[in-house]
């Protein structure tokens, strides 16, 4: 079933799955705002019963990056360029920069698990937005950058976090300040990628993760992200007694004790 299709972003559903496909290979899936308002979308129409959540570029590459368009003094049609934006007030631009960056903050969702299926360019957003979901697949020709240092700008749409929890500061930094590319292989090492596979396998090789994710109990495995989730918030202590809490619960509704 089909939920959403616009401004190059498909969203289809089967079962408790969800498909986010960017849709626009003749671009390599190259971004702009109006792709991010509809990403922005696809996070509100799905609804509680879908529990994994499936992002895939359409064609060979999962997503170049941002369209150059938007650097340009003319933009796109009916949208302010960027170079305009930064004529606002500082108000004004932040709010911008906001709105963009809500494409990219809900793959996380505590209800869901999401999963990148990276083949061919992951660059600039293309690369945060496959660092914005929980897990990554990656097919052998995958490579990311982090371009926007060579652009004069800085990574801004949510992807500095997570690349810092995965790989550490200091290789953080090389990778964003170089620009260079990060190849599959190193992308497996790093822990960037947590599967790589021949391009030709990567859909089953999702397909496959995909299943063994909805094979748990559904609160058993929201409970079980959450505390992962948080860990690295808490203390040794504090994440011991968050453990004994959701195990509280999951007993109890075990136990037919649930409210």
């Amino acid at each position: 079933m089909t939920l959403l299709d616009k401004d190059g972003v498909h969203v289809s559903v089967d079962g408790e799955t969800a498909t986010v496909t960017l849709a626009n290979p003749a671009k390599r899936n190259a971004q702009t705002p109006a792709m991010w308002r509809a990403l922005a979308e696809a996070g509100r129409v799905l609804t509680g019963g879908i529990r994994v959540v499936v992002l895939r570029g359409e064609g060979k590459s999962f997503s170049a990056g941002l369209d150059r368009q938007a650097f340009e003094p003319e933009g796109f049609e009916g949208e302010r360029s960027f170079l305009d934006l930064a004529h606002g007030s500082d108000e004004e631009l932040d709010a911008a920069i906001a709105e963009y960056q809500r494409a990219f903050t809900w793959w996380r969702r505590p209800d869901l698990i999401s999963v990148a299926a990276v083949q061919g360019h992951a660059i600039g957003a293309g690369f945060q937005l496959a660092l914005a979901c929980d897990l990554r697949v990656c097919a052998e020709d995958a490579q990311f950058a982090m371009r926007e240092t060579s652009l004069g700008i800085v990574p801004d749409l949510g992807g500095t976090h997570p690349l810092v929890s995965l790989v550490g500061y200091a290789r953080a930094l090389e990778i964003c300040a170089t620009g260079r590319f990060v190849h599959a292989a190193e992308a497996d090492r790093l822990g960037l990628a947590n599967l790589v596979v021949a391009p030709e396998e990567l859909a089953g090789a999702v397909a496959d993760l995909t299943a063994a994710l909805l094979a748990a109990p559904r609160d058993a495995a929201v409970e079980t992200k959450a505390l992962l989730a948080g860990a690295g918030a808490r203390t040794y202590d504090e994440q011991r007694a968050a453990e004994r809490a959701a195990q509280a619960r999951r007993l109890r509704d075990l136990a037919g004790l649930g409210d």
